[in-house]
């Protein structure tokens, strides 16, 4: 198993920005892609972004494309989202989630979730 932990969420005014991090132990951190997913209230979890494990590779949703950014140091098996000019519709339980060492961008091929972390962004 992969058990992972997200922090970094909180609330922030809209046009501001936050970091979550996301630190994996155990299990094959390095050789796993890693995504963000997010849940608001009353909707489905939905994919946010998600890296390769040669962090070469990123992929965004279309929603925070230019505003997010993931990155990964397998040196200390964490995985980061910076959160840049959020808004107000980014409010929700953003999740990390390890992968196999293919870059899925559905939640279902994701093997491994952290307990998620709140972001609220007020207008």
């Amino acid at each position: 198993q992969v058990p992972l932990v997200e922090s970094g969420g909180g609330l922030v005014q809209a046009g501001g920005s936050l970091r979550l991090s996301c630190l994996a132990s155990g299990g094959t951190f390095s050789r796993s892609a890693m995504g963000w997913f997010r849940q608001a209230p009353g909707k489905e979890r939905e994919f946010v972004a998600a890296i390769s494990w040669t962090e070469l590779n990123t992929y965004y949703a279309d929603s925070v494309k230019g505003r997010f950014t993931i990155s990964r140091d397998n040196a200390m098996n964490t995985v980061y989202l910076q959160m840049n000019n959020l808004k107000p519709e980014d409010t929700a339980v953003y999740y990390c989630a390890a992968g196999p060492s293919w870059v899925p961008l559905r939640s279902r091929d994701y093997n491994y979730w952290g307990q998620g972390t709140r972001v609220t962004v007020s207008s």
